[in-house]
């Protein structure tokens, strides 16, 4: 099978001839380790793969993302960072007041111009390639209104939700409705959102005040790429166990979550078989270790309570400032392994609950 077809198969639960893999690298990870992160690469590369940019410059932006000092994206916002290879944080909102949201102009001018041509390189790059294609868009409404008004600013918003928060939050949600528009009409195979709505321990705000605001936004997104053929994967960071099943509702394919903040036995009991966990492994302790057993530790315990043979689990992690990369050599050698074993077993055992596909077809 190609890495599309494998990634395919895992999402609906259709057996592939192995587990699907996917490999994010921070810029820090690649600037310190490059030698053991190309060998990692090379060993196990992944299934998936981005898009071909086709957005035009923005005038607005200055400054690099990942290098010292400001930088100022193409909303407008200017982050401050204190080191180079991660992004930085805003200091100083450029929505003062949420009342002031008519001043907020989205960056449509970054929008391909000629829809034909974009069109036409996606199509080329993906014809390029056997891997399962992401489209390249990421809307992020709940981060973005942090870095339009202020992380402390916008809790307080969502504990306000007056008229001018919901104007304000529409007019984000509107700008990424005009992307998934073209990316849905492209040819790629999946498309995505994301928002870390997590802390350590709980969701950032009440589930109440998140199904009120964002589950709309997100069941539109959902919504969109299903009408078109695409998959929907989503990325949270933090403790989000509380919405799991919400994004199982809305019908996201693929969820990226910081499993070892929650408790995987509730985990599988509620959403194994129903929706694919896209990673990840533990970033916070596990992949910083300087053990690399940790790391096959880890793949172990989450294999015992979401690996299926059928499907439903993308071997996935990231590897940032902090990690060792022997560590995450670690992890793929030890999912290829259980993959291996489970395959082998004599009554080709499955450990799941349960249908997974089945219980797939019947939540769409």
């Amino acid at each position: 099978m190609t890495p599309r077809e494998i990634v395919r198969r895992t999402l609906k639960f259709e057996t592939p001839e192995r587990i699907a893999r996917d490999l994010w690298v921070l810029p820090r990870a690649r600037e310190q380790h490059p030698a053991e992160v190309a060998q990692i690469e090379a060993r196990f590369p992944s299934d998936l793969t981005g898009a071909p940019s086709v957005y035009r410059p923005s005038a607005r932006v200055r400054g690099n993302a990942y290098a010292k000092g400001e930088h100022i994206d193409e909303w407008g916002c200017c982050f401050t960072n204190l080191q180079s290879g991660i992004i930085g944080e805003v200091r100083k909102p450029l929505i003062a007041e949420a009342s002031d949201w008519r001043q907020l102009q989205p960056p449509y001018e970054t929008l391909p111009e000629n829809k034909a041509d974009a069109l036409e390189k996606i199509k080329r790059a993906y014809g390029e390639t056997e891997k399962f294609m992401m489209g390249g868009c990421c809307p992020r409404p709940w981060e973005r209104y942090q870095f339009l008004r202020g992380s402390e600013n916008a809790m307080i918003d969502m504990a306000v939700r007056d008229d001018d928060v919901r104007a304000l939050l529409k007019r984000i949600h509107e700008f990424y409705l005009a992307e998934y528009a073209f990316w849905a009409d492209s040819c790629v195979d999946a498309l995505s959102f994301m928002d870390d709505w997590g802390s350590q321990r709980a969701l950032l705000i009440s589930p109440a005040v998140w199904r009120e605001l964002f589950k709309p936004l997100y069941r539109e997104y959902c919504q969109i790429a299903h009408s078109h053929g695409k998959s929907i994967f989503m990325h949270s960071d933090g403790h989000i166990a509380a919405v799991y099943d919400d994004l199982i509702e809305i019908g996201v394919d693929a969820v990226n979550s910081q499993l070892f903040c929650m408790d995987m036995a509730d985990l599988e009991q509620r959403a194994r078989g129903k929706i694919t966990f896209w990673g990840e492994i533990d970033r916070q302790h596990v992949l910083p270790s300087p053990n690399p057993q940790d790391g096959r530790d880890a793949v172990r315990k989450a294999a015992r309570h979401f690996y299926d043979t059928r499907g439903g689990v993308i071997a996935q992690y990231e590897l940032s400032a902090e990690s060792n990369p022997a560590v995450g050599m670690a992890i793929f050698e030890e999912w290829e392994k259980v993959d291996r074993e489970r395959r082998a077993a004599p009554d080709g055992e499955t450990g799941g609950r349960g249908d997974g596909a089945k219980q797939q077809r019947d939540r769409k």
